[in-house]
């Protein structure tokens, strides 16, 4: 799979067109190591890492079975980094009953010195209509460190709602869900076109 065949792609009517491509986790890795290691990215846990300790960590992505990642990108140019998994398999095993259709999720909105208004929930208004594009997704599974509570907002905004704190090995986490209904109705209830 090529890294410029587009997998999903919606255009926001206040700041253009966002899209999601394949990651390739050699082609990919500087772009990343530089998202995942600055300082606005803390919660990724990811501070400390090497450029071949993001190589390594995305081509253990790429080839897992349960595990994926995505560059998304704004007017065409990488913005956000997006991964999907399935949570009876990764990272929530044991820790909720998982559904049929359940998908867990995580995002990341590169630095940027030039913020635009209203972008990072464009990112995360655009990660979750491309997991609802998968017709066999029915909820979305996210589980933010409670101290995030810059995302539990973004969250929240785009149909999430929290159950309960889980404690997961290196966090304590907030396990939130949002079905396509609840994301439908959130995103209607602002205007936003998905």
């Amino acid at each position: 799979m090529s890294t410029t065949e587009l997998l999903f792609s919606r255009t926001d009517t206040e700041l253009g067109s966002f899209a999601v491509r394949p990651l390739d986790p050699f082609a990919d890795a500087e772009l990343l190591h530089g998202w995942v290691t600055h300082p606005k990215a803390s919660f990724w846990m990811m501070q400390d890492a090497s450029l071949p300790d993001v190589e390594r960590e995305y081509m253990r992505i790429a080839a897992h079975e349960h595990h994926q990642a995505f560059i998304g990108l704004h007017e065409g140019r990488p913005a956000f980094l997006m991964e999907t998994y399935d949570p009876s398999e990764l990272e929530l095993v044991g820790l909720y009953d998982a559904r049929p259709g359940d998908v867990g999720m995580h995002f990341l909105v590169a630095p940027s010195d030039t913020p635009l208004h209203g972008f990072t929930r464009a990112v995360i208004t655009t990660v979750m209509a491309a997991v609802f594009a998968d017709p066999a997704a029915e909820r979305v599974v996210v589980e933010p460190d409670v101290a995030n509570t810059a995302v539990h907002a973004l969250n929240e905004a785009v149909g999430f709602v929290p159950e309960r704190q889980v404690t997961k090995p290196e966090k304590e986490a907030l396990l939130s869900f949002c079905t396509r209904a609840q994301f439908e109705a959130a995103t209607a209830a602002q205007g936003v076109s998905i």
